[in-house]
């Protein structure tokens, strides 16, 4: 939860309860406090998950 927040702090601590362990309400999640379409959340998020792969 702590490294998703600080990639995007907009999101709410309830929304992170709500989308815990679920893609597709992240995605929705980024793109509406984010202000970004579903191509640059996506994107967002595989860079992400990128970063934190070990």
């Amino acid at each position: 939860k702590g490294q998703v927040q600080s990639q995007w702090g907009k999101l709410t601590d309830d929304q992170f309860d709500v989308i815990a362990g679920k893609r597709e309400e992240l995605l929705g999640k980024i793109q509406e406090s984010h202000g970004i379409g579903k191509d640059e959340a996506e994107q967002q998020i595989k860079d992400f998950e990128a970063l934190t792969k070990h």
